[in-house]
Parts: C-alpha cells; structure tokens; sequence
C-alpha cells in the first residue's frame, strides 16, 4: 500500500466515524451498501459489511433509529443512549474503512481516530438539541433531526466519493465543536440571555 493509499484509507475510516455522531447506523448503512455494489472492499473481518442480510438489518435500524429522533422527549433520551453507540460504531466504521493496514495501526487510529470524531460529532449534536429544547420547547428538534441525517448521510457520501474532503470537513467540524464547547464553558451568552453575569 502507499502513502497516498494509507491517506485515504484513514481519511474515509475517520470521516465516516465522524458521520456516526450524527446517526448511528447511517454511515454503516453506506458503506454496506456501497460494499455490496462493489464500490469499496472492507478491511479483513468486515466482509460482512458486503452481504445482503448486513444491509437489510442496517437498513431497518437506520430506519427506525432517524424516525425515533423526530419523536418529542424521546429524542432527548436517545441522545444519552447514542453517546456509546456512537463511539463503537466510528471505531467499527473507521477499522472496516481501513483496508491493507497493520493490525496495530488499523485499532490504534480507528480507537483513538474514529473514537474520537464520532465522540466529537455526537456531543456538538447533543449540545445543539439540548439548547434548542430549552429554547423551542422542543419545538425546533426537528430541524436538528433533520440537520444531523443530512449531515451523516452527505458526510458519508463525500467521503467515498472524496475521502480527503470529507477529512477536511471533519476537520471543520471539529473546529466548530471545539469552538461551541469553549464557549459554553466561559459562559457565553447562551448562560446570560447576552447580559453581563451580576458580580
């Protein structure tokens, strides 16, 4: 394998994983489906990705899992429930995304890499949909739901198109996220209304 090779292996393990945040299953339910119509090979272990039963059942649980988001409350409770689901499922995509690379190499990026991204992607979402609870009352959860699909389904899209600009709108992404955290922990406006905090 090459360099360039190697790059673009990591750069579609860490973007889809990235699009996990979003939605669990949705960037499985991609590369299954481009796996089975011969678009991409996963990695060793994870031919499995390129039967018809693993793209039936992904199918169904990225079905159900997008129509449970636009359910009130109970999106709230599936934000808590996807924060672990999430991670595995980046640590899974990014390993099976990473073709003809060491072991070592393969579980060490796609734990820390993949991890990582869709650990990022799931809490800037949870953020978002928190706030637009308090805000809308709920009402505004939608368009977030709507938002994180688009997100996860164009995310992964790109990245088997483009790998590298998927990485780079990863890369933006955690830039954004990392951005939104800070703020809210030096106690942003979103705390005070925009008003300055009673001393």
């Amino acid at each position: 394998m090459t360099e360039i090779d190697l790059a673009l292996s990591v750069a579609l393990g860490v973007a889809l994983a990235a699009a996990s945040g979003f939605r669990v299953f949705v960037p499985l339910l991609v590369m299954s489906a481009a796996a089975n119509w011969g678009y991409v090979s996963p990695g060793a272990g994870f031919d499995w990705l390129a039967t018809l039963p693993a793209l039936l059942m992904l199918a169904v649980a990225a079905a159900i899992e997008v129509v449970a988001f636009y359910v009130p409350d109970l999106d709230n409770l599936l934000d808590a429930l996807a924060a672990p689901a999430a991670v595995i499922a980046g640590i899974v995509v990014a390993a099976a995304a990473m073709t003809d690379v060491s072991p070592m190499l393969k579980w060490t990026l796609a734990i820390i890499a993949g991890g990582g991204a869709a650990a990022m992607t799931q809490g800037a979402t949870t953020f978002v949909r928190a706030h637009s609870t308090m805000l809308t009352a709920g009402l505004g959860n939608a368009a977030v739901a709507t938002g994180e699909l688009a997100g996860a389904t164009v995310l992964s899209i790109v990245a088997l198109a483009a790998p590298l600009i998927a990485l780079a709108l990863t890369a933006l992404l955690a830039l954004a996220a990392f951005r939104l955290f800070r703020r809210r922990g030096k106690g942003g406006p979103d705390d005070t209304g925009g008003r300055p905090s009673p001393r």
